[in-house]
């Protein structure tokens, strides 16, 4: 899978694939198919597509429901909503019974662009993930996330997958060795000075910051944490004693995401200094993906700047 291509439309596909060796697969949306790209399962299987309308609440009590008559299905909606508006829902009806349905967030992040504030979820993850049994994948390009589908259509219990508008460049499926497997991570890039956690888009900017440093002399491991939950504790515990400083980076709060979960873990496991890089516990702004992003600090350079500082703190 060359090129770029926005994880949403790699997620579309996927379904239509799926669909043809998995009858358990369902697809249900909140009035939003053509945004999140299951317009193309709906066409091809109109049977196993239900348009809810903009009720985000009846449609998870409605996969619920499914999801007890041996159904799995993936309900569709922007991430503000699926983990906002029907959280609730989420809590009650899918994750405390433990039932296989996978809560699906699309425009994800601050990458969301001129949609502004009120649709750009900085706070999907923090909500997900303290559900319990919830398990959380953030996938950082188009074969990563028709591979995470598939690994979240098997599985047996709860999920969230995160969606994103934009294009983003395809890192994974030429890496020699690459494997995806839910709660492990992949390392992308080996280093010694200092490891980069990333997801989503950011790992593709975790690449070209470790570019930049190590034209500076600064060895950088990047680690792709494509699953927040369950985290790969063993691979971030690795990381922090080889390396001795962690880098997090997300298209999201650096409240309660990926962040939160490393630091919660190495604080009793292996405490070594931890630079979280993603929104500054604030709300985003309309504009140009490229731009917003940008203004926020989530771009290589941005990044480069915090590895500089968890590099100092080891140094001390």
């Amino acid at each position: 899978m060359a090129g770029s291509i926005a994880t949403r439309a790699a997620y579309g596909a996927a379904l239509v694939e799926l669909a043809k060796t998995h009858p358990e697969l369902l697809v249900l949306d909140a009035d939003l198919s053509q945004a999140v790209n299951t317009g193309k399962f709906a066409q091809a299987y109109p049977e196993r597509h239900f348009d809810m309308g903009i009720a985000e609440g009846n449609m998870t009590g409605v996969a619920a429901g499914l999801a007890t008559c041996g159904k799995h299905p993936f309900i569709n909606t922007f991430a503000v909503f699926a983990t906002g508006r029907a959280w609730e829902q989420v809590r009650n009806s899918i994750a405390y019974p433990g039932l296989p349905v996978t809560v699906v967030g699309s425009h994800g992040g601050l990458s969301v662009g001129e949609d502004g504030a009120t649709h750009q979820c900085n706070e999907d993850l923090n909500n997900m993930r303290v559900l319990p049994g919830m398990t959380v994948v953030v996938p950082c390009d188009g074969h990563e996330m028709t591979l995470a589908t598939e690994a979240l259509l098997n599985l047996n219990g709860p999920s969230y997958l995160r969606l994103g508008r934009m294009a983003v460049d395809n890192v994974t499926d030429e890496m020699p060795g690459y494997k995806f497997e839910l709660g492990k991570g992949v390392t992308m890039r080996d280093g010694g000075d200092v490891t980069v956690i990333a997801c989503g888009l950011m790992v593709q900017e975790s690449l070209k910051a470790a570019d930049i440093l190590a034209a500076e002399g600064i060895s950088v491991r990047v680690i792709d944490m494509h699953t927040i939950k369950p985290l790969d504790e063993a691979l971030v515990l690795q990381a922090a004693k080889e390396t001795g400083a962690i880098v997090t980076s997300e298209e999201h709060s650096i409240v309660g995401g990926l962040g939160a979960a490393v630091c919660e873990y190495l604080s009793q496991a292996c405490p070594v200094p931890v630079v979280r890089h993603g929104v500054e516990d604030c709300f985003g702004r309309s504009g140009p993906a490229k731009k917003v992003l940008a203004a926020y600090g989530l771009t290589a350079e941005g990044l480069a700047e915090k590895v500089r500082l968890a590099v100092s703190l080891k140094n001390r």
